[in-house]
């Protein structure tokens, strides 16, 4: 079950997320929607992101693929080269670069899509319509919480909460 508080004042959102979390709601509970760009305080809604460490790991994984197909290329295939080196660095130096940076662009790229909750995560619930100039705060909670959670946005300063069920 989900609930939606609709907020106009960005202090009162940032006081709502506050003592949601005091009162046991975890940040993967909880969702901000705005039709503005809306900076938070760093400690208000922390979710631990692993997006550099799976940037790197997929530098790393493609650069080394390039390295093993350049090595197979060079050394397992039949090449005349009369006297010069079959691996010359400044030829495929180029190549590794590129192919190890693209391999952290794309990681990056899917990792954002699968963080972001577009990529994977099926049972998700959409984003609620939202009228121009609010902030809504979504809550997911179960039928024990909703009581709390629903007294918790009023006090903090929603000027409406609605119950969403289990698909907003």
């Amino acid at each position: 079950m989900y609930l939606s508080g609709e907020f106009r004042d960005r202090a009162a959102v940032t006081r709502a997320l506050r003592e949601l979390q005091a009162n046991g709601f975890a940040p993967d509970a909880l969702d901000v929607y705005s039709d503005e760009p809306l900076e938070l305080p760093h400690d208000v809604l922390a979710r631990p992101s692993r997006m550099s460490f799976m940037a790197v790991s997929g530098a790393v994984l493609l650069g080394l693929l390039t390295i093993g197909f350049v090595y197979y290329t060079q050394y397992n295939y039949p090449l005349i080269t009369g006297g010069m080196p079959l691996f010359s660095f400044w030829a495929t130096g180029v190549v590794f670069y590129e192919l190890t940076m693209l391999g952290a662009i794309l990681t990056t790229f899917g990792w954002f899509l699968f963080e972001s909750g577009i990529l994977l995560r099926k049972g998700r619930a959409p984003v609620p319509a939202m009228a121009s100039g609010a902030i809504y705060i979504r809550v997911r909670c179960g039928e024990n919480q909703k009581a709390a959670a629903g007294e918790t946005l009023t006090a903090a300063g929603a000027e409406g909460v609605t119950e969403l069920g289990e698909r907003a």
